[in-house]
This record gives C-alpha cells, sequence and structure tokens, in this order.
C-alpha cells in the first residue's frame, strides 16, 4: 500500500501516521510518499518506508511514476496528492488501484476555484473510490462524477491526560479568576480568526472583564493577528505551536472554532472529549460531528459568535449541560481502529 500526501502540519498528517502504524501492524507492506518537511514532523518512517516525494511541484508526476505505480493500492490524501497521484498513473498498463481522500473543501473564488474544480472533476472520474471526511464531500465528489464516492471519519488521536491541575495550568497562562476562551488551530484564512476577532471585541466593548482569548497555533496569518491585537488592546495570547494542549484545555472555560468551513475538526473532537463547552461555526461536517453538544452559530457573524461564546461562558446551567453532553458525543464517534479497519476493508475488496 502506498500513502500519499502533500504539506501537512496537522489533521492530515496525523492520520497518515495512524493510519500507517495500523495497516503495518495488520501486515500491510506501507510506503508514505510525501514532502520530507512533513516527514520530519510526523515521523511516518516509524511504521513505514518513506519515499521523498515534493509536491506539488509537478516534477512529482514523473517522478510518482517511478515510485507510486509499484503497489497494490495506491491512496491520496488531500487535493493536490489526488491530482499528483491520479496523473502519475494515468494510462500505466499496471496501474494500481487508485483511492482518493478528500480532506478539505474548495474554497476558492473566481477562476482558481473553476480551475481547481475541473482538476476535482477529473481525479473524481479516474478515482476507483473517493472517500470523503464529510458527507457534504462525499456530495460533491459524486456531483462531479465519481463513480464510488463513501464517507469516513477521520478520528482525531486520543491525547494524553494533562500533567498539571486547572489552577496550575490557569497560573501558567496568568489567569486568576478570568475565564479563558481557547482557539487551536493553523493561522490561516480558513479559520476565519478576523471573525473571531471581531467577536472578542464585541466582548470588550459588553463586559467589564471581557475573557482573555489564547490562541494555539502558528502560519501565514500571524502578523495582521498580532498588530490587530496591539492595536485595539484586545484580551488575546498568541501561544505560537504548543504541545501542551491538553493542559490548555483543562485551563479553558470555553473552546471556540470559528472556521469558514471544516469536515471532523480536530479542535472540535478535542474540546467535547475534554468535556469543554464549544463555540462553533456550523459548516462542513461540523453539525453531524457535535449533534447537541456545542452551540452553532454561523459562519462570518462575530455578533452570533459573541452572544454564543457569552451564554457558554455565563449561563452556569448551559455550560454544565455542554461539559456533560462533550464526552457523550465522543463516545460515538468511531476511534482511530475503526477508520483504519474501514480502509483495510476497502483496500481488501479492491485487491
Amino acid at each position: 500500500m502506498t500513502l500519499v500526501l502533500g504539506p501537512s502540519t496537522g489533521g492530515i498528517g496525523q492520520h497518515i501516521r495512524s493510519l500507517a502504524s495500523r495497516l503495518t501492524a495488520a501486515g500491510c507492506v506501507v510506503r508514505v510518499a510525501g514532502p520530507v518537511a512533513t516527514q520530519e514532523r510526523f515521523g511516518f518512517g516509524d511504521h513505514a518506508e518513506f519515499v521523498p516525494l515534493e509536491l506539488p511541484a509537478w516534477s512529482a508526476v514523473r517522478q510518482g511514476r517511478r515510485v507510486l505505480v509499484d503497489a497494490d493500492v495506491l491512496h491520496a490524501h488531500g487535493h493536490t496528492a489526488g491530482v499528483i497521484a491520479a496523473a502519475a498513473t494515468f494510462a500505466h498498463q499496471d496501474a494500481p488501484a487508485l483511492v482518493v481522500t478528500w480532506h478539505n473543501a474548495v474554497l476558492s473564488s473566481g477562476f482558481r476555484r473553476t480551475a481547481l474544480e475541473l482538476a476535482q472533476r477529473w481525479v473524481a472520474r479516474r478515482t476507483r473510490v473517493l472517500l470523503g471526511a464529510s458527507a457534504d464531500l462525499v456530495d460533491e465528489a459524486r456531483r462531479l462524477g465519481a463513480r464510488d464516492a463513501r464517507f469516513v471519519p477521520v478520528a482525531a488521536p486520543v491525547l494524553a491526560p494533562a500533567n498539571r491541575g486547572r489552577a496550575e495550568a490557569r497560573t501558567a497562562l496568568g489567569l486568576a479568576e478570568r475565564p479563558m476562551v481557547l482557539a487551536i488551530g493553523r493561522l490561516a484564512p480558513q479559520k476565519r480568526y478576523d471573525v473571531l476577532l471581531d467577536g472578542l471585541a464585541r466582548l470588550v466593548a459588553r463586559d467589564a472583564i471581557p475573557p482573555l482569548l489564547v490562541i494555539a497555533g502558528e502560519g501565514p496569518e500571524r502578523t495582521w493577528m498580532a498588530e490587530r491585537i496591539a492595536r485595539d488592546k484586545l484580551p488575546a495570547l498568541l501561544l505560537g505551536h504548543r504541545s501542551d494542549l491538553p493542559n490548555l484545555l483543562t485551563a479553558a472555560d470555553a473552546v471556540v472554532l470559528t472556521s469558514q468551513w471544516e469536515a471532523r475538526a480536530l479542535a472540535a473532537q478535542e474540546a467535547l472529549r475534554a468535556g469543554v463547552p464549544l463555540v462553533a461555526t456550523g459548516v462542513g461536517g461540523i453539525p453531524d460531528l457535535v449533534g447537541d453538544a456545542a452551540l452553532l452559530v454561523p459562519p462570518d457573524d462575530p455578533e452570533a459568535l459573541a452572544v454564543a461564546l457569552a451564554q457558554a461562558l455565563e449561563d452556569p446551567g448551559e455550560a454544565k449541560r455542554l461539559r456533560a453532553a462533550g464526552p457523550r458525543q465522543a463516545a460515538t464517534w468511531p476511534g482511530e481502529d475503526d477508520t483504519a479497519a474501514q480502509i483495510i476493508g476497502l483496500y481488501r475488496e479492491l485487491i
């Protein structure tokens, strides 16, 4: 089995690492192909043979014709990897069965969106089975001509327990009795941190002591976010990439997710498992994921966001309900073993 991915700092890389280890444990011979930087971050080579393949450069197609076709199943993860894998195996006499997982929606507009949709359509029609990480991605694959499109829930790895108590974790962040709202995720346009900071500004305007917003993540949006926080004197901390998420969740009074689109956001899964009230945009696969265990708001609506955050922080009854509902909802999700078993079953079906 050959798994292919492009650059990743989060969910896709974690999923490939989880899948590679479980495929190997099941007796499969596994190869992972992708950028060296992604390998260095996730250590795929601990569980499988690693082959450098620098996506999204088009030279990867030529290289892919040498390293991707020698497999029973070729499984590409993400839109870029799907295009490269489909192009590398195109018209190859002994091409492996091609499986592609779409983890994200295409959010571009204008000419770029048209071009990307054409590429999606071509991949959808070239793929034996197209997997979607949310139901709307499966619907999109069928609309674009996929002959076999299926839903596969990508499970978030279970976090290790916190090694600090709540009081200690809050003290480390300089908190006293002040409420804390936690946002987790790459500082990228899809996450709509502009909406989050607009919502925070509304809480500042209405509360004498507004919550402290703590943002754990790194990415290209950091510069303007830091400038906005400083200019408007917003009570927010940019922590950068953190490896102590269990401690941050222990300290938090709420988790917030303002994305323009998500499939099964890792941050949402982590919040509900930890029993921390979640306020999230009701987009993509989020409503199916969280059920009634979170407060959902429309995207691009900072006023609705501020109202929901105030409810989660200031209504003891609602906060108690959310803290209890989160773990119950999380218990209904398939785990990493279940996801791997579903994919192994698919591979056996194709072989």
